[in-house]
Formats: structure tokens, sequence, C-alpha cells
């Protein structure tokens, strides 16, 4: 009951961080499962994957009822974050698990730079909470853009992210929309993207239903949370808060891919 009790907390973490910066969840659901609980690390990609469609289904509603998500631009990005995230789910069971652990802890250090150099010039469309609603504007380098979301579908089979954390920078630095276009704008893609791979994951019997179903409910709750709250909070705050966690994060992962080894801590019964 205590370990499901935390599952559920820490799913819930992941959903509200996920939802208001748009990367998915899963960027805290495997290091959480696998440095906390000892989970190996593609089972808990798989479980990550599907909180990733949750947090989604929960955010992604509200931020089109609020005109903040380009729905036009997601969809064309879609159609390369798709064929990267079938790609990258029949790579990862051809790869050893201190590999995956490896490139996530890479994978966190790289959003933690691409949060910290983020455009000093033209705003954040009231990244403190002033403005809810942004112009819909083509961007620019659509073509780069498209080229990230298959990249970005890769990572998001192989590390179960969700891919926000290639598309996120990807729109905001490349393409030149505001922070929270670009996180909204995320969050309605990724569902989407990690279906396909989070198949192959279940089909494989890669994920543990004892584990996924309270990470998972927790998730829910959170991403409904942040994607209601998203326009009250600064951005700028949680930003800088969320680039130290990844930092520490990137150091545990890190120490993982050394030493997958050890015993797990997560039990049943």
């Amino acid at each position: 009951m205590e370990v499901t009790l935390l599952l559920a907390a820490g799913g819930g973490a992941a959903g509200l961080f996920g939802s208001l910066l748009g990367l998915g969840g899963g960027i805290l659901i495997v290091p959480m499962l696998t440095l906390g609980f000892g989970l190996d690390v593609r089972h808990a990609v798989g479980i990550s994957l599907l909180g990733v469609v949750a947090t989604s289904s929960a955010s992604a509603a509200v931020y089109l009822q609020r005109h903040v998500a380009r729905l036009r631009l997601g969809s064309l990005l879609e159609l390369g974050t798709v064929g990267g995230a079938i790609a990258g789910g029949l790579i990862a069971f051809a790869l050893d698990g201190r590999l995956i652990a490896g490139l996530f802890a890479a994978m966190l250090l790289y959003t933690a730079l691409s949060m910290l150099w983020r455009r000093s010039d033209g705003g954040d469309g009231g990244e403190d909470g002033s403005a809810e609603v942004l112009p819909e504007t083509w961007p620019r380098h659509l073509g780069g853009g498209v080229v990230a979301g298959v990249v970005g579908g890769i990572v998001s089979a192989l590390l179960g992210v969700g891919g926000g954390v290639v598309l996120v920078p990807a729109m905001h630095l490349l393409m030149g929309l505001p922070m929270r276009a670009a996180t909204a704008t995320s969050n309605l893609m990724i569902g989407v993207t990690v279906t396909a791979s989070a198949f192959l994951y279940v089909s494989r019997g890669a994920v543990d239903a004892f584990v996924a179903g309270p990470t998972v409910l927790g998730v829910v709750v959170g991403a409904t949370l942040g994607s209601r709250v998203s326009h009250r909070i600064d951005l700028r705050v949680l930003r800088l808060l969320f680039v130290v966690v990844l930092c520490i994060v990137a150091a545990q992962m890190a120490a993982r891919a050394l030493d997958l080894h050890g015993i797990p801590l997560l039990t049943r019964g």
C-alpha cells in the first residue's frame, strides 16, 4: 500500500511538471522508477510512455480551449514524430539497458542547457502568466522543426519522455514560438507521438500493470492540475527550478548507467 501511494504521488508530480513545461512527465517518471524503485530501465520507459499519453490527454483539451496550442503546426510536425516514435520503439529492444540509462542522462543535460539558453528577444507572450491567448502566426524554420519532430519521436520511444524535451526547445528557440505556446503545442502532440511506441512496449510485456496503474493515475491528476494553473505561474521561476532538478537527476542516471545491477527497491506483497 505504501509503495502504491508513493508511485501515485511521484506520478502526480511528474504529470504536474510535464503539463506545465510540455515535457510529458516522462522526464521524471523514468528516473523515479529506476532510481527510486529499482525498476529495470526498459520497463520504466514502457510505463513512462503510458504516463505521457495520460499527460497529453488530460491537458491538451484545456490548452486548445484557451487557444494557446498551435493546432495546425502540431498536426504538421506529427508527421515526423509518429514515424520517429515507431522507429525508436523497434530500436529500443535491441539496446542494452546501461546504454539507455546513459542516453537518458545526456538527454537530461541537453534539456537543462536548452532551457537556460533561451531567446532574450521577443519575450514569451506573458510568460509570467499575464497573457493566455497568443496570435496564430506561422513560425520560421519549418523544415528544421520537422526534422526536430523526427528526432523527438525517436527520443520519445527510446527514453519514454514524450519527445517534449526536443520539441519544446526546437519550437521555442529554432521556430520562434513563445514558450507558453511551445509547451502547449508539445502537450497536444506527445499523446499521439507515443501511442504507437507504447503499444510496442505493452505487446512485448515490458509494462508491469501493478506499477503502471497508480503511476498513470497520479500523472492524470497532476497533468489536469498543471494545465489549469499554468497561466497563473511564472514559468521563468519554474524553468530555473526544473533545470536544477534535471542536473541532479542527470548525475544520478549517469551513475546508474555505470552500474545497473543494484538491488531493486520495488517489491509487491
